[in-house]
């Protein structure tokens, strides 16, 4: 917008021109800055003294004009344009242009109505160009809206403030702290409860992966018990076989001679 670096140091230009300059000179130079392109803030050069010095003199129109570009409109100047100097056409446009500004920091949508009525120009066609400059100079953004006739703000420039008004500056300030402060708390209570959503959701994923475990652990153990039902003749056959085995084993010595001496008698 119109307060970057390169207005900014315009600015500085002419603020150091004027420490060094009296009378005429002086004048000369109220009035090209007034028609500089892109300095648009006076607040700086207001309180210059040499400025301060010149409110009390009989050049203190130029002062007070001085204040009408840094605070005022162009209807504040119609209204005392008999006790001020006479304006050229640029320095004209130029005061528009600040109260365009004027209007968009206070409305985001502004009827063509209203800016014919405060800018004093005389066709649509006029106010039109007007607004186009003012585009082009980065004092506002925006756009017109032909159909609807009224112009559609985006963004403007801040203008130069009076002291009697820092009070209110600080007030709205105050609030937006106060509001940034309470979203603060908010997102903090916010992420409080995130978090304990998420530790409740990995205790729940926690338990279902043990519940999964020992649902597995149960399967497994199931099949296998259904093998061993599967096959119970093999097992029979071989506990039979264990058994006969210990039979056996648990034959006396008679008995083993015994049946020694009947398979001889079979042989024979």
């Amino acid at each position: 917008m119109a307060g970057d670096p390169k207005h900014n140091n315009q600015l500085e230009q002419f603020i150091l021109l004027a420490k060094n300059t009296k009378g005429p000179a002086l004048i000369t130079l109220i009035k090209q800055l007034l028609e500089a392109p892109g300095v648009y803030v006076f607040g700086e050069f207001l309180e210059l003294p040499c400025i301060q010095q010149m409110s009390k003199g009989p050049n203190e129109g130029y002062s007070q004009l001085l204040n009408m570009f840094a605070y005022g409109t162009y209807h504040d100047y119609k209204a005392f344009k008999d006790t001020l100097p006479p304006l050229t056409e640029t320095q004209k446009n130029k005061l528009r242009h600040l109260t365009i500004v004027n209007l968009a920091a206070n409305m985001q949508v502004i009827p063509y109505s209203v800016l014919l009525k405060d800018l004093e120009v005389g066709s649509v066609r006029e106010l039109e160009d007007l607004v186009i400059e003012a585009v082009y100079a980065d004092v506002i953004r925006g756009k017109l809206d032909q159909c609807r006739q009224q112009l559609e703000v985006d963004a403007c420039i801040g203008r130069d403030i009076r002291s009697q008004g820092m009070g209110r500056i600080a007030s709205i300030l105050t609030q937006w702290c106060g509001d940034c402060e309470s979203m603060s708390a908010s997102i903090e209570q916010e992420v409080g409860r995130v978090s304990h959503c998420r530790e409740s959701h990995l205790k729940a994923l926690q338990h279902i992966e043990t519940e999964v475990g020992n649902i597995r652990r149960m399967m497994s153990a199931t099949t296998s018990m259904s093998s061993q039902d599967m096959d119970p003749l093999g097992e029979q056959e071989g506990e039979g076989a264990m058994a006969g085995s210990g039979a056996e084993r648990r034959q006396t010595p008679l008995q083993i001679i015994s049946k020694a001496k009947s398979l001889n008698n079979q042989r024979h």
